[in-house]
C-alpha cells in the first residue's frame, strides 16, 4: 500500500504489485531536501507489454463494459469520494514528490481531481448514437440507419510531473467513463500519487486489469506509444515530445491527443483594478512555482500603467515566503529538479544577458537545502528576447509594455502557443473582442488560473491537440460505428 512512509514500489499490473522484468529502479527525490526518498521499479518494454496484453484482455472480456453503465458512474463517484477521504495523505505524498505546497495540494488539486470523477462519472452513459435519415437513389427507402458509441480499446495515458494527481484524473476519468482499459506511465519524478491513485481505483470497485499504472522513464514512454495493440495516445509535456510522439504514433495512425506548452499572455489594461490584477498575475505566474502549463508568463501591461504595475508586482512577489512545500506558511515551494532547477536558473542569467531588467528575485536559495529559485520579474522586456518566447516552466516573469489593444493583441499572438490567455479591464466590449481575437485554447477576463471539469481544457497551435474535461474530452476515447439495416421486402441487388 503507498503512503508518506512507502520506501519502495512495484508496478501495478493487474490489481497487483510486480516488479520490473529488468528489476530496475530508480530514486524519487524530495525536491526540498535533495534527497532519496523512494526507490521505484522501473518499467522497460517487456513490462508494457505485459500492461498492454493485460489492458487488453480487459477490454476483450468486457469485465468493464459489462457492469451497468450506471454503476461503472457509482464507481467513478466513489473514487472521487475516496480521494476526499485521502485528502491530507495525498496532500502529504505529492508535495513530499512534487515540492507543491502542501495548501495548494489540499486545496486546488485534490478538489478539482475530486470533481473530476464526479463529472465524468455523469457522462458515463453519455456516449450515444443517433439515429440518421438514410435512403439509396432510385430505391425505396426502407432502411434503418443509425450510429452507437463505441470505445476505442486500450489507452496509452502518459502523465507530468507538475501535477500528480490532477493530470492522472484528467485522462483516467474520461477514459473509464468512455469504457477503456488503459495502461498508465505518470512521470518518473512523481510516481507514488498516480499509484496510489491505483489503489483508490481498485477499492472504489475498477475491476484489475483496467487500470495498470507503470512508472518508467523515457523507455517505457516509446515503447507505450510504439505499441501496436494501444489505439490511443494522451499525453500532457513538453511540446518537443508531443512532436516525437506524434512521429511515432505515426505508423500505426493511432488516436493522439496532446496537452503541451505554453507562453501565455496575461494582459493588464490601464482601466483595470490594478491591485487585483498584480495578486492574479503573480498567482498565474508563481502558482506551483511557474511550473504551469497555463502559467501567465508574459505580462503584458497598457504603458501608461506600467511602472505603476511593475512595482506593484515586484513589491508583492517580495512578500512572498518561500520554504518547504510540507509547511503550510509557504507561498512558494521547490522546483520539482535539479535539472528544473538548473534550467530556470540558465534562463534567469539569459534575461540578464539579454539587457531585461531585474525587478525581483533572480537568485538560488541553496541554504533552504533543495531546489529554491526565487519569485523572479523582467521588466522592459522586448517581445524578441528567449524569456518572452521559450517555455521556461519556472518561476519567471517576463513583463512587457503595450501602447493600444492592437499591440496588444499583436503580442499575444505573436508566440507558437495557444494555451491560454488573460484579459483585465473594466470595459467588457474590449474584453470580449479580445476574447474573440486572442488566440488560445482559454481566455479568462478579470481572473486567471481557474478551471473546471465542466469546461473543456487545450490549446491552439503547438499547445496540443484536442481537449481535456468537458464533454470533449470523451470524444478522443470513443469510435463512432454507423449501423445500416435494409428493411424492404427485395434487398437491393445489381446483379
Amino acid at each position: 500500500m503507498i503512503s508518506m512512509q512507502t520506501t519502495e514500489a512495484d508496478l501495478w499490473i493487474d490489481g497487483e504489485w510486480r516488479p520490473a522484468a529488468s528489476g530496475k529502479r530508480f530514486d524519487v527525490i524530495d525536491p526540498a531536501t535533495g534527497e532519496v526518498t523512494a526507490r521505484v521499479a522501473d518499467a522497460g518494454e517487456d513490462d508494457i507489454d505485459a500492461a498492454v496484453t493485460v489492458a487488453e484482455e480487459a477490454f476483450s472480456d468486457r469485465r468493464w463494459l459489462a457492469i451497468s453503465p450506471l454503476e461503472r458512474g457509482r464507481i467513478l463517484r466513489r473514487i472521487a469520494e475516496l480521494i476526499r477521504q485521502h485528502h491530507d495523505e495525498l496532500a502529504r505524498l505529492m508535495t513530499r514528490e512534487n515540492g507543491m505546497p502542501i495548501n495548494m495540494a489540499r486545496f486546488i488539486e485534490i478538489p478539482l481531481a475530486a470533481d473530476c470523477f464526479d463529472f465524468f462519472a455523469s457522462l458515463v452513459v453519455k456516449p450515444q448514437g443517433e439515429v440518421l435519415p438514410f435512403s439509396v437513389a432510385g430505391t425505396a427507402p426502407d432502411y434503418m440507419a443509425w450510429t452507437v458509441k463505441e470505445p476505442i480499446g486500450v489507452a496509452g495515458l502518459i502523465t507530468p510531473w507538475n501535477f500528480p494527481l490532477l493530470m492522472p484524473t484528467w485522462k483516467i476519468a474520461p477514459a473509464l467513463a468512455a469504457g477503456c482499459t488503459m495502461v498508465v506511465k505518470p512521470a518518473p519524478e512523481t510516481p507514488l500519487t498516480a499509484l496510489k491513485l491505483a489503489e483508490l481505483c481498485q477499492e472504489a470497485g475498477v475491476p484489475d486489469g483496467v487500470v495498470n499504472v507503470l512508472p518508467g522513464r523515457d523507455e517505457a514512454g516509446k515503447a507505450l506509444v510504439r505499441h501496436p495493440r494501444v489505439p490511443k495516445i494522451a499525453f500532457t509535456g513538453e511540446t518537443a515530445t508531443g512532436r516525437h510522439i506524434l512521429q511515432a504514433a505515426a505508423p500505426h495512425i493511432k488516436r493522439v491527443t496532446l496537452e503541451l506548452g505554453g507562453k501565455s499572455p496575461n494582459i493588464i489594461f490601464a482601466d483595470a483594478d490594478l491591485e487585483q490584477a498584480a495578486k492574479s498575475a503573480l498567482f498565474g505566474v508563481f502558482y506551483n512555482s511557474g511550473q504551469v502549463c497555463q502559467a501567465g508568463s508574459r505580462i503584458l501591461v497598457e504603458r501608461s500603467v506600467y511602472e505603476t504595475f511593475v512595482q506593484l508586482l515586484a513589491d508583492r512577489a517580495n512578500t512572498l515566503r518561500m520554504g518547504p512545500g510540507m509547511s503550510a506558511r509557504t507561498d512558494i515551494g521547490p522546483v520539482v529538479s535539479r535539472e528544473q532547477y538548473d534550467k530556470v536558473l540558465r534562463y534567469i542569467d539569459i534575461g540578464r544577458q539579454e539587457g531585461a531588467k531585474l525587478v525581483a528575485g533572480g537568485n538560488a536559495r541553496p541554504e533552504l537545502g533543495g531546489y529554491f529559485i526565487e519569485p523572479t520579474i523582467f521588466a522592459d522586456v522586448k517581445p524578441s528576447m528567449r524569456i518572452a518566447r521559450e517555455e521556461i516552466f519556472g518561476p519567471v516573469a517576463a513583463v512587457i509594455p503595450f501602447a493600444d489593444e492592437e499591440e496588444a493583441v499583436r503580442l499575444a499572438n505573436d508566440t507558437i502557443y495557444g494555451l491560454a490567455a488573460a484579459v483585465w479591464t473594466n470595459d467588457i466590449k474590449r474584453a470580449l473582442r479580445l476574447a474573440r481575437r486572442v488566440k488560445s485554447g482559454t481566455v479568462w477576463i478579470n481572473t486567471y488560473q481557474v478551471l473546471s471539469p465542466t469546461a473543456p481544457f487545450g490549446g491552439y497551435k503547438q499547445s496540443g491537440l484536442g481537449r481535456e474535461l468537458g464533454m470533449q474530452a470523451l470524444e478522443p476515447y470513443l469510435e463512432t460505428k454507423t449501423v445500416i439495416c435494409d428493411v424492404n421486402d427485395r434487398p437491393l441487388t445489381l446483379f
